[in-house]
């Protein structure tokens, strides 16, 4: 049996001419756990403060999807949090809330119920197709854009739109770029338009299987160019603006 040391037993420690002093190896110790916690905060930690920092109780956040596409809709979503109500089991839950173009499809699909629980307010704006051929697809996106945060904003609360400064529509608003990846309004509102659309997409893949909407989308990937080349275009093609997918293809009409 092997008995503890007494007396003047020498120190295992100070013998060793590898040991570190205790006061340095607390330091270092204190140091990796900084480290290990800078690489494991959550983002959505850092999303939320950029917003608490802003000032107001109520933050309303609006992002689109589908504004790069060669088919199908524009989404935008407009989502509103009131600070000082959400829970502590929303704040953990929407721990992992990041830019949507982050997350896996499967990430998103859980973070979406998330955020419609967290959320004071949510609307969702869709336009379709032949409405972006209409009126351009700048004009629709900050149309759609306003329209879905008209529809959260709190007169009290600022809003909060990723990139593009809208047309004023009489509550305070803040252009941020990079928004998506800076403000959890934003990011939330991120999830939700690109949830909306990929949801439709996959759907509308069962009417038009030729152009493999469930896998790309609506994107132009090399295999939906190709999928155009072979079966031309079908009614859910944009037209209205010059897509180099579209440049490199022999089409008429």
């Amino acid at each position: 049996m092997i008995r503890p040391t007494v007396g003047n037993a020498p120190d295992a420690a100070a013998e060793s001419p590898t040991a570190m002093p205790a006061a340095d190896e607390r330091a270092a110790s204190a140091q990796t756990a900084k480290r290990r916690r800078g690489r494991t905060r959550p983002n959505g930690r850092r999303l939320f403060a950029f917003d608490r920092e802003l000032g107001y109780r109520f933050v309303a956040g609006a992002d689109e999807a589908g504004r790069g596409c060669l088919a199908g809709p524009l989404v935008a979503a407009a989502v509103l949090f009131d600070l000082e109500r959400l829970s502590l089991a929303d704040r953990r839950a929407l721990a992992r809330l990041n830019d949507s173009k982050q997350h896996t499809p499967a990430a998103r699909e859980e973070l979406y119920p998330i955020v419609m629980r967290a959320a004071a307010r949510v609307a969702v704006v869709s336009r379709c197709v032949r409405g972006i051929d209409e009126r351009g697809l700048h004009v629709t996106n900050l149309e759609a854009l306003r329209t879905a945060l008209l529809r959260v904003a709190h007169p009290d609360g600022i809003c909060l739109v990723d990139g593009f400064r809208l047309p004023d529509f009489g509550i305070e608003q803040r252009a941020v770029v990079g928004g998506d990846a800076r403000s959890a309004a934003i990011a939330a509102a991120s999830v939700i338009a690109k949830v909306t659309r990929d949801r439709y997409m996959t759907r509308v893949h069962e009417r038009h299987p030729e152009w493999d909407f469930a896998t790309n989308v609506g994107y132009s990937t090399p295999e939906h160019r190709a999928a155009i080349a072979k079966n031309g275009i079908s009614p859910l093609h944009r037209l209205s603006f010059a897509s180099i997918a579209y440049q490199q293809l022999a089409l008429e009409g």
